[in-house]
């Protein structure tokens, strides 16, 4: 076997493939334009989304906690809006702004006709996997929404799983799953801790971080191999390592 020789491609899906933070921004506007018409306060209503943001950011779910993922973010809304309203305004408020914001993020996920044609080349000559971390219904209806699933040779969910990206566990499933060997799979994606810090420690080929913000590495991160502005480039980046 040659140990240079690149047989497979791990692919993160959220900000690397889509642009959900692009989406998530333009979800909250709608949910922001929906909050003045309805509420009439408009001074307030940019703390409401802070808090929803704030909420999603340090969301724990658990599902063995008998809540659907839906429910938990219906009451991040309800939650916010009545601790900066002061006053109940019932479910049925926070349940249109979640849904507003949810199926405005999903219309607006899409791979670019470029990145399509990069994938499907890549395609010709590596398998493909794309690995996500996230609850299971949120990611898998991102991947519906997307139509992605027929590009990848397997598609992995964190929250389907023990544990998520950095955790090898999750890194040895995929390989299994490919029938590869770690050293000959390259790691993708835009996060330093899950997708660079997790491919460096399960021993992949490479790691690949795409840095479209042009962000400096922070000191003591886990150093990519190579940093690229889009997954566009990545053929460059297989083409140095043939």
């Amino acid at each position: 076997m040659d140990p240079t020789c690149v047989k497979a491609i791990l692919l993160d899906l959220d900000n690397t493939l889509i642009d959900t933070a692009g989406a998530g921004v333009v979800a909250i506007q709608k949910v922001t334009e929906f909050l003045k018409s309805t509420l009439g306060h408009e001074n307030n209503i940019g703390d409401i989304c802070d808090k929803f943001k704030h909420k999603l950011f340090q969301e724990t779910f658990d599902p063995a906690a008998g809540r659907t993922i839906d429910e938990v973010r219906i009451g991040h809304w309800e939650e916010s809006i009545n601790e900066v309203m002061g006053q109940n305004t019932g479910p049925s408020l926070s349940s249109e702004c979640y849904y507003l914001w949810k199926n405005t993020r999903l219309e607006l996920l899409t791979i670019t006709n470029p990145v399509l044609t990069v994938l499907k080349q890549l395609k010709n000559n590596h398998k493909l996997l794309l690995l996500t971390n996230g609850e299971t219904q949120t990611q898998r209806e991102k991947v519906v929404a997307v139509g992605c699933q027929d590009l990848f040779d397997a598609v992995v969910i964190g929250g389907e799983h023990a544990e998520e990206k950095p955790a090898q566990s999750i890194f040895s499933h995929c390989f299994g799953l490919l029938a590869v060997q770690a050293q000959e799979c390259v790691m993708v994606g835009d996060s330093l801790d899950t997708d660079i810090k997790g491919g460096a420690n399960a021993g992949v080929r490479a790691t690949v971080w795409i840095n479209n913000r042009g962000s400096y590495l922070p000191e003591g991160s886990t150093k990519p191999d190579y940093t690229i502005p889009s997954v566009l480039d990545l053929p460059e980046v297989l083409a140095m390592m043939e």
